[in-house]
């Protein structure tokens, strides 16, 4: 007896849009189903640990969906924009566009943040947020 095989066919970080993937397929008529949905939906820190919210479909229907989520321009999840040529960010200190923007790695938390949530003894939930370059490890704020 040849029994089809289920594969993973995309991890998503957000399970949001894997529902909406999910439902695509669904009312198409292709069976598919999420795993590692509530495990996310619930602590969103999870996501990376899991590997994602799985969409878990059958072999042979992949040359279907891939066709389906092209032709309706679903391939990849949403992402940020890329910044444009004329407004790329460079490292004040060494003129490198290697420069990221995200949670700061030299100091995480602002002092006003650490006596707030030490009065209230709860962890500090608040980051403070920098462009870091990549290549001399310079932190800086966009002027």
């Amino acid at each position: 007896m040849d029994l089809d095989k289920i594969v993973v066919y995309q991890a998503f970080i957000d399970p949001i849009y894997a529902n909406i993937v999910k439902g695509i397929l669904d009312s198409c008529g292709i069976e598919c189903f999420l795993s590692d949905e509530n495990m996310v939906t619930l602590n969103a820190l999870y996501s990376p640990a899991v590997g994602g919210v799985k969409l878990h479909v059958f072999e042979k229907d992949i040359g279907q969906i891939t066709a389906l989520l092209q032709s309706q321009n679903i391939v990849d999840e949403p992402e940020i924009p890329a910044e444009k040529e004329d407004n790329k960010i460079f490292c004040p200190v060494c003129h490198s566009e290697n420069v990221g923007y995200g949670g700061s790695i030299n100091r995480k938390f602002n002092y006003w943040h650490v006596f707030i949530s030490f009065l209230l003894m709860i962890y500090p939930i608040a980051m403070r947020k920098a462009y870091h370059c990549f290549d001399c490890d310079h932190e800086f704020k966009k002027s």
